[in-house]
């Protein structure tokens, strides 16, 4: 089957060339991003494969439709970018990579944490420079800390079984907790006493209506002063805006983010000779505090590898009629499924 591969990096290339060995499909990979002025180039395809900067809303989903495309396989497990109802009514299957490697994200919000903990990215400039001082480096230990986790799923269990492993206190709030969590010791508590009571805070939980700016005003205001919080979700967990207010009056002591709400027009590229026009996004680089990666945390070997594979079965599934048990929407857009 014939599918186009927007956001197409040199990494999706080559593990997708290589899970492609065994089932064969035509792929045609884009570097662009999908979007209203992107989508001709799907034309004739069957399937279109996006990523998560990708854009699915009704405008280019419609485009797709009339394109001749029927299967969105997105390669990633988060869909907030991809409206739902719309594909349903135009009759296409969206399948999706519901896990790949929890311990990829999870690693990679634990280095965060360290990171910011032990300052260890102020300290490398300064060793490069020659300075060799240890004001501003001071940190604190980690076994002890209490340290909250908002959605224990797959990557939010990984990160609370690190985390007990340095001697954290770890509390949670997740709609449907983890039995495997509870077994380790984590406490599960409404989300104000979490907010209350956690000196870092870090965030793997989906992004829909009800959890958008879960980290506002008022959930910051509610955290102790000094707090660490952490993003390796999806970016519009948290108000940037609020966020920044609180770096400003010392209320956050702490940020790690891998996600911005804004990153569509930022990430996955490099902006190195040109200058940011998001001003919001550039004032949060002013902080010293403040760790921010480009949508990494998924960057690993062994995560890629699965991503490429579920991806790929999930076509195969389709242009076999079958389910692969990863769509979104069902074949033939009859079925909705957000398990």
């Amino acid at each position: 089957m014939r599918i186009a591969v927007f956001s197409a990096h040199t990494f999706d290339r080559q593990f997708l060339e290589a899970a492609n060995a065994g089932p064969g499909h035509d792929l045609l990979f884009l570097e662009a991003r999908l979007t209203t002025r992107t989508a001709v180039l799907a034309d004739g395809a069957p399937a279109v494969c996006l990523f998560v900067n990708d854009q699915a809303n009704e405008e280019v989903l419609s485009l797709l439709a009339r394109g001749g495309t029927r299967l969105l396989a997105l390669r990633s497990a988060g869909f907030n970018h991809v409206d739902l109802d719309v594909a349903r009514r135009l009759g296409m299957t969206v399948s999706r990579v519901p896990t790949y490697s929890p311990h990829a994200v999870a690693e990679h919000t634990v280095a965060l944490i360290l990171s910011l903990n032990r300052k260890i990215h102020r300290a490398y400039t300064r060793v490069r420079e020659g300075n060799f001082a240890l004001d501003g480096l001071l940190g604190f230990d980690l076994a002890r800390t209490t340290a909250g986790i908002v959605g224990t799923g797959a990557i939010g269990s990984t990160v609370a079984r690190i985390l007990r492993g340095f001697e954290c206190r770890v509390l949670a709030f997740d709609v449907k907790p983890s039995d495997a969590c509870t077994a380790i010791g984590v406490e599960y508590m409404p989300l104000h006493a979490l907010f209350a009571q956690s000196g870092i805070v870090t965030l793997h939980t989906p992004l829909t209506p009800d959890t958008r700016h879960l980290i506002d005003a008022d959930a910051i205001a509610r955290m102790p002063r000094g707090v660490m919080i952490v993003n390796t979700g999806r970016g519009a967990l948290v108000d940037t805006r609020a966020l920044i207010d609180g770096l400003k009056s010392g209320h956050i002591g702490y940020v790690g983010l891998d996600v911005y709400e804004e990153e569509e027009t930022l990430f996955f590229q490099d902006l190195s000779s040109t200058v940011i026009q998001d001003d919001v996004f550039a004032r949060l680089l002013t902080f010293p505090n403040v760790i921010v990666t480009g949508h990494q945390a998924f960057f690993t070997r062994e995560a890629l590898q699965a991503i490429a594979e579920t991806t790929l079965r999930n076509v195969s599934a389709f242009e076999d009629s079958r389910r692969s048990g990863n769509e979104l929407v069902a074949p033939g857009g009859t079925d909705h499924t957000r398990a």
